[in-house]
């Protein structure tokens, strides 16, 4: 895996050198660019000065010279004197939360920022300058010159939220691939991974006190072949799939990602795409059908959670425990692709649609949202959900993924509420980049580079006032056809690198 994506970088880093870029192959491209003459070469024994007291300033530091010695074999020191080091670390309270400032001239490299989050993108920053072997797997030594281009950069981000998500519920991926999937997300400056961690074909965290969800709901006996067909047989590939991540695996990913200034979103599915959590205790739903189990097919199925007591009581108890492991201040409930079916058909739900008063099932799923807000809120979390949680009423402190097209963000926004633009036809990379003759199976839609490289957040109808509601972007992969982690690499790249400069 590693030796692809060290490949991959070393072709853009030559293809960068016909372009304005030049020898200056940042991804993303700094705000601003001053060319230099000549050349910062990186030599044996060289010095880091981190002339103040800050833990994660030292460590973004120390960080950057164990790479550099473990791909070169060079050593460079760190300490607290500036009077003689090659490489000085500043504290500039002037420059915004994320920006950093780089002044790389043949005697020295002066690095500021006000905060750590700006240090390590400059880090960022110069990791790119070097040598593409710098992202090499194996030890390179003396065989490249370790040099950086001189240079005076500025760069701060467009948005404050740039976030990627990556489905590992339709197919479970590898902890050691998220972890290097988390190392990418941070090469390119991307701050928040949307961890999609529960679906109708599997869910993939350990709850402590319903182990049924991953003894049961973590299991399908095999998966439909091919793409989905709605009027024909599903045909199985005849291979079991399974696998969750423990509570100790997640804490060692969230550990790994805040290390790189990478925040995670949890995503736990409801009310609909909830197969994998009703076969594994079929009294959270509404109990239409004679048995429930973790669906083997895609699409979107009528097994949802039915809005009872005893449903709140077991999303309680699931994010009293998902909001102790991720100490970021958001959790992602979907929301998304909620048929009413099960509702329609359920003496539960009609009497309750009649003693709240409500209009119909859009209203009680908005009053299932509410509901679920409620719990996040006293947990000290934030929701964020799919544009569909605008049906029926939006919850007062939720912020909204926009992904059907602009109008939910723009509807939302006008609502005063903040938005993340994730517009499907424009940021999911699970569609084809290429003839779908040529391609693994993706999700029927074709989005060439250049789209996502003309996509602006900021549409006509939300710049002026409406911008301000706008935290920023997402890209996603959604894994219905990604079997394993070589497949989803496909259709990431080289289309992040577009949506990063994004």
């Amino acid at each position: 895996m590693k030796h692809f994506i060290f490949l991959l970088i070393v072709i853009l880093s030559g293809i960068s050198q016909v372009h304005a870029c030049g020898k200056y192959p940042i991804i993303p491209y700094p705000k601003s660019l001053q060319a230099m003459e000549g050349y910062f070469i990186l030599k044996n024994n060289m010095q880091i000065s981190v002339p103040f007291e800050n833990k994660k300033v030292h460590q973004i530091a120390d960080d950057f010279t164990k790479k550099l010695s473990e791909v070169s074999g060079l050593y460079l020191s760190i300490s607290q004197d500036n009077t003689k080091a090659d490489i000085i670390f500043t504290k500039d309270n002037s420059l915004g939360n994320e920006a950093y400032l780089l002044n790389i001239a043949p005697e020295r490299i002066v690095v500021k920022a006000a905060t750590p989050n700006g240090f390590f993108y400059a880090v960022q920053s110069i990791l790119q300058l070097l040598p593409a072997e710098i992202c090499s797997p194996d030890f390179i030594g003396n065989h490249v010159i370790w040099q950086i281009p001189c240079a005076h950069i500025i760069d701060e981000p467009s948005f404050s939220y740039r976030g990627m998500m990556l489905d590992v519920a339709r197919y479970f991926m590898p902890k050691q691939y998220v972890l290097d999937f988390i190392d990418r997300l941070a090469a390119q400056k991307i701050n928040y991974f949307h961890f999609h961690l529960t679906e109708d074909q599997g869910w993939r965290i350990e709850i402590k006190k319903y182990p049924r969800l991953t003894s049961v709901g973590a299991y399908r006996p095999y998966t439909q072949t091919g793409y989905k067909h709605f009027h024909a047989p599903v045909i199985p590939d005849e291979v079991e799939h399974q696998g969750f991540y423990t509570q100790e695996d997640i804490k060692e990913i969230v550990a790994y990602a805040e290390k790189r200034y990478v925040t995670i979103i949890p995503e736990i599915e409801l009310p609909g795409h909830s197969s994998a959590a009703v076969a594994a205790y079929p009294e959270l739903s509404c109990g239409i059908k004679k048995e429930y189990e973790v669906v083997k097919n895609f699409g979107i199925f009528d097994n949802v959670f039915c809005p009872k007591e005893t449903t709140f009581q077991f999303l309680d108890d699931v994010f009293t425990e998902v909001a102790a492991l991720f100490p970021g201040k958001y959790i992602h409930i979907g929301g998304d692709e909620c048929p009413k079916t099960a509702w329609k058909q359920c003496k539960h739900c009609q009497l309750l649609i009649k003693e709240l008063q409500l209009k119909d099932e859009s209203s009680l799923q908005s009053y299932f949202i509410h509901r679920v807000e409620k719990i996040l809120n006293n947990k000290g979390k934030q929701l964020i959900g799919w544009d569909e949680i605008l049906e029926g009423g939006l919850a007062p402190n939720s912020t909204v993924m926009s992904w059907r097209g602009e109008q939910g963000g723009i509807e939302a926004a006008q609502a005063g509420h903040p938005v993340i633009m994730i517009p499907n036809a424009d940021t999911y990379l699970n569609y084809y980049q290429e003839d779908p003759e040529f391609a693994p199976v993706g999700s029927g839609s074709f989005l060439p580079m250049e789209q996502v490289y003309r996509f602006n957040p900021l549409s006509t109808l939300l710049k002026g006032k409406l911008s301000q509601y706008v935290l920023g972007t997402e890209a996603a992969l959604w894994t219905p056809y990604m079997k394993n982690p070589q497949i989803v690499d496909y259709y990431m790249y080289p289309r992040f690198y577009a949506f990063a400069e994004v």
